[in-house]
This record gives structure tokens, sequence and C-alpha cells, in this order.
């Protein structure tokens, strides 16, 4: 029985299956993305969505969906499904479903009447490709294959207007036709692995909506072109397959590409197989040869942050130690730029945060922990011990190291931290001046350059930092620590912060932490009863002001409740991090049973994946972006910390 596997009564209530969808990318940028029964509900959907730099940054929907149509004795039966005014959605092609898997490939089941008709999708690797193979598994009279393309080419946060300025031109080229609605953009080859018959009747779907836009408050119609379609028979037991890309194929060979690429696909029958697979998706190569760590899918692009903190969880988890070299490489070279006064890689953004290279240096110490301080120290304990130097010698723009050895940043004007929401570019939650986390990850990094010197001999150097790390562990003991038994969030002068906040969480998970194991201990339990949820650590409590726990509503809401309550899955990865160093071999069985909501998640939302955050509250639903790989990351670390106690 698949893992991942829907049956015809999910699959044609709507109310169950328009909530549930997948997503498929070509790890250099582009994706397939729509909800199960291919009814768009985004306008982030469709089958083919690349990355156009000539353009712009933004990723641009070229083919948007294909309606599929079965014909028998003259009788239509389409299989396509869209949204319009009114709750009205035409055609009906759910109606027909019989079966989704997805344990390999997605694979829908069709059935007409005697006809049963079988869909996979493969997205190619490094090419803005994706083919659809339809077979014929059942039929008993001469069937026609009828396939209706509707197209995009925009950009993905807009939306398309029935207009006089498209180009409705076409070429014919082997097995199909190639279009280009607007200037600018590359031509669509629209192929197959059998001659067809193209049929040319440009005309607009007028009024197609988006429901995820318009529970945002935002525009959520959109009129979609259509060239025409292309008309096939198929055969019992024939297999057609529709290619869909920027540059033309070999038709002969389309069934060798298939079946090569799907030779490479791994299974997910199992939760950690679907966050292994999800994983690799944020993996984003460059023609360059340089290599990047998309933050989440569908709208989010390569974060300094998220990157380094998802890093390790996406490549040495999953045992991908080539992966973590190459992209910790584009990285880092680019995070020493800037530290240098450098120009530093443009496709990397926000990297100008202060806790960038504070996180650069834990995902280090993460390799470090996973090969040996032999092999780091060949690679990246060079770079790791500059940013140390760099942020000790002042030369991060907003990081200080102060008298008593902690870092100071200013975020009242600019929101500094990963909780990062603005209003008007002002930071909802105005973290500044000494954040916990940031200087828990400084006492670490210290240490961390200790422990690199050490191994390199540099015994003098090493002493140095061994007299500033003791200096910023008594100076956050005094400064952090409260009368309650937690942490405060931050504290600027006189102002210290006693909102219950996820932040010190990181505090007591890391290697080297400043708090002894009574304290850590005082600090879990403060977290453990007022954040801890099935969905992640929550981003405040509620008993703190301001509790807002549904990430629901318009846009200027939901930017508002952002970290005021919501729960956050990669927060959980340090939880039980720091659980476990508590707690040890007892704690073993709490750790793996926080982990049983996530693996519901395979089969919720978008499937095989984790969402961006949750409701603080119950169901906790998922919400935000619809795969995030900070969320991956962690959970992946956390399975394999628990795989290692039990070892």
């Amino acid at each position: 029985m698949s893992y991942l596997k829907f049956d015809k009564n999910t699959l044609i209530n709507l109310e169950q299956s328009l909530p549930k969808e997948m997503l498929r990318t070509n790890r250099s940028g582009a994706y397939h993305c729509t909800t199960l029964i291919g009814c768009h509900t985004r306008k982030y959907h469709g089958l083919l969505v690349i990355p156009i730099p000539e353009l712009s940054d933004d990723n641009h929907v070229l083919l948007s969906s294909l309606d599929e149509t079965i014909i028998q004795h003259g009788a239509e039966f389409n299989l396509g499904i869209h949204k319009f005014q009114g709750d009205i959605y035409s055609p009906k092609g759910h109606k027909y479903l019989r079966e989704f898997d997805c344990e390999v490939v997605p694979r829908i089941l069709y059935r007409v009447g005697g006809v049963i008709l079988s869909k996979e999708k493969v997205f190619i690797w490094h090419e803005n490709r994706i083919l659809i193979k339809y077979t014929l598994l059942e039929a008993h009279s001469p069937t026609t294959l009828r396939l209706r393309p509707l197209l995009g080419f925009r950009k993905v946060k807009e939306l398309s207007q029935e207009n006089s300025a498209v180009n409705t031109s076409y070429e014919e080229t082997d097995n199909g036709i190639s279009t280009c609605m607007y200037p600018g953009y590359p031509s669509l080859y629209m192929q197959m692995n059998k001659k067809s018959e193209f049929k040319f009747m440009p005309d607009w779907y007028r009024g197609v909506e988006y429901a995820k836009e318009q529970e945002r408050g935002l525009a959520y119609k959109e009129d979609q072109y259509t060239p025409g379609y292309f008309e096939l028979p198929i055969k019992k037991g024939e297999s057609i397959i529709f290619s869909a890309g920027i540059s033309p194929t070999q038709t002969r060979k389309l069934k060798q590409i298939y079946e090569s690429e799907l030779s490479q696909r791994s299974s997910r029958d199992s939760f950690f197989n679907c966050l292994k697979s999800s994983a690799q998706q944020f993996y984003n190569y460059k023609d360059n040869n340089r290599c990047y760590l998309l933050a989440g899918y569908p709208w989010f692009k390569v974060r300094a942050r998220d990157l380094f903190v998802a890093l390790p969880g996406c490549t040495l988890s999953i045992d991908s130690r080539e992966s973590f070299e190459k992209i910790a490489q584009t990285a880092l070279e680019s995070l020493l730029a800037f530290m240098n006064n450098e120009t530093p890689d443009k496709a990397i953004t926000e990297i100008e945060m202060p806790d960038v290279p504070l996180w650069a240096i834990w995902a280090i110490q993460q390799y470090c922990k996973e090969t040996n301080t032999e092999e780091m120290c060949k690679l990246f304990s060079d770079m790791a011990l500059q940013f140390v130097e760099a942020i000790r010698e002042g030369k991060h723009p907003n990081l200080t190291v102060t008298e008593n050895g902690l870092i100071y940043s200013e975020g009242k004007d600019v929101a500094i931290s990963w909780m990062n929401s603005t209003v008007g570019g002002k930071p909802i939650t105005p973290r500044s001046g000494l954040l916990v986390e940031f200087n828990a990850l400084w006492y670490n990094a210290l240490r961390f350059g200790i422990e690199i010197l050490s191994h390199r001999g540099e015994y003098e150097r090493a002493a140095g930092l061994t007299a500033l790390a003791e200096q910023c562990a008594a100076s956050f003991k005094l400064v952090f620590k409260n009368s309650a038994g937690y942490l405060f969030d931050y504290v600027d002068g006189d102002y210290s912060d006693w909102s219950v906040r996820p932040n010190m969480t990181i505090a007591i998970a890391l290697d080297y932490s400043p708090l002894d194991k009574r304290e850590r201990k005082s600090v879990l339990d403060f977290v453990t009863k007022e954040l801890l949820t099935p969905k992640g650590i929550r981003s405040l409590s509620p008993k703190s002001q301001g509790y807002s726990p549904n990430y629901v509503g318009p846009v200027a809401h939901r930017d508002y409740v952002y970290h005021q309550g919501t729960a956050w899955p990669w927060l959980m990865g340090f939880y039980i991090e720091a659980y476990l160093k508590v707690f040890g071999l007892s704690g073993l069985s709490f750790a793996e049973n926080r982990l049983v909501g996530f693996e519901d998640e395979m089969s919720n939302n978008c499937i095989a994946t984790i969402s961006e955050l949750y409701d603080g509250n119950p169901p906790f639903a998922g919400r935000g972006a619809i795969s995030f790989a900070m969320n991956v990351a962690e959970i992946l670390r956390a399975l394999k910390l628990i795989k290692s106690f039990n070892t």
C-alpha cells in the first residue's frame, strides 16, 4: 500500500481535496505545483513555473494547466477543473477521479465509463521541462485524447487579463508547436512522442478564481489564454508523453527520457523519505556551478539566515555531505565578501542581517560533528575563525561587542532577527539591543573557535578567545536570567522584555550553552509548559500580552500575528536537542512522540512536506508557504538526533 495514497471519496469531495497540494521542483528554481485534483487555488500554481532572470527576480507561470478530454463515439468527457464566480467549478473533471498516489511520482487514475486513464508527471531535474505521461489502461471502443493548454506568461505575483497584445501565432515543431505570448519571454515548446493534430482555436477562459488569494484579501480573478488543442487517438495499453519546456526536445526519445528520470526518483514510502525528498527540492543549482538553498515554495527566494539554519538538516541529515559542501562554499564566500565590505552574491538576500555570521558558524559546527574536526578544518575552519574575528573587530555594521562581552544590534527601526514581520517598513516585534539567541550563538561561536584553534595548536589565540568566552557566559547569565526561571527575550538598556518567546530554546540547545544543566532545565520547563504544540514551538506564550495564534484573514492581519503566537516547526529541532541534552535516554520516548504530529502532516496541506507555520491553537492548521526549508531541515535533524540515541 502506498504511503501517499488518496481514494475516490477524498478526491471527489472538494472540501477535502482542494486544501491538499503537491509540489515538484527541478532543483534549479523551477517548479510544478497545484492541488491533488489539478484545480489551481493560488496564482502561484502552474504546470511549468520557471525563473526568467532576464525579465525579473520573480518566477513566471508559462504553462498554467493542461485540460484533458476523453472522446468516445463523439461524446466528450472533460477531465479538467477550474473555479469560477459563485463557487462554480467547471468542468467537473474531479468526478471521474478514482485514485491519487505520490509514492514515486504524482499519479492520477481517471475512470470514464469503461475507460481507465492514468496520468503521471515528472519534472526533469535541472531543466525547465515537465513530462506528463498518459496511459490508457482500459477501453472497449476507439478513444481520442484531447489536450488543451492554458497559458500564463506572467509573473507569479500578477494575474493575467484578456488583452489584444497577446501574440496568438505559433510555429509547428516536431510532433507539436511552439508559441510565445509576449516579447521577452522564451517560447514554450509543447510536443508529444506521437504525432497529433493541433487545432488552432485561440480563446480565453475568463474569470478563473484562486481561493487562497481571495482569503488573503488580494486580487484573485484572471483570464487564461488557450491557443487551441491537440488531438490524437490512443489505444488500450498505449502511453502518450506530453512535454512542455522552453527548448525543443527529441520526441522519439521522450519515452527514454521519461524512464531515465523516473529511475532517479526515490520512493516516498516513509516519514523520513518524504522529508528527504522535500529537502532536496530546495536545492538550487545554477549554471555557474554555484549552489544555493531556497527558503521555501512557492514564493521564497534564497535568504541567508534560512540557508544556514536549514543547511545541516537538508544535507547532512540525509547523508548528502557533498551537497553541504557545495552550498556552504557558495554561501560562505558571499558572506565573507560582505564582512570584508566587498560585493556579495546578489542571489543571496538578507545577507546583511546581524545573526547570519553566527548561524554560518553554527552550520559549520554541525558539519564538524557529522564528519570530524580534521575534515572540517580543511574546508571551513579559516572562514569560521574569520567570522569570529570580524565580529570581535566590529566589521559587521550592526554587531558590536560590548564591554561585558555580549553583542549588541540595533533593531528598533529594522527587523534584524528571524522575527522579521513588518508593517510600513517597521518591525512589528522590534527586538533590539542584546538579543538572547544572538548572544547564545555568539558564546557558542567563541567556544567553537577555541575548539578549532586548539586542534590547530594555536593555543595563544585560543587563550584570547577563552577569556572573552568566559566573560560572555558570565554576562549572559547576569543579563538574561530572570527571577521567574526563564530568559528575557531581549534587553536594551534598562528595558528587559519579559515576553515568553521561543528564542531562549536556541540558547539551551547549542553544543556550548552559557547555562548549566539546572538552568537549562528551568528554561526548558517554561518552553514545554507555555510554548510547545504538536506542530512546533509557539512564537509567543498564550499568557503573554498580544497573543494572537491564528494566521488567517487579510494580509495586514497576517503580518501582525506572524510572530505573535503562531507555531514554528523549525524550533522543534532545537527543542528536541535541548530536551535530549537535559534528560538523555530517559527523555527519548517523549522526544519521539513530539514528531508524531509532523508525520500526520505528510498527507495534509502540501503532501510530503511541512508548511511554513501553524496556528498556535487547536486544530493547529498549517498556514503560509506550502513548503519551508527550515522546518523540513530541523525535523530531519531531530530525527537524526533521536536515531543517534537509539544506536
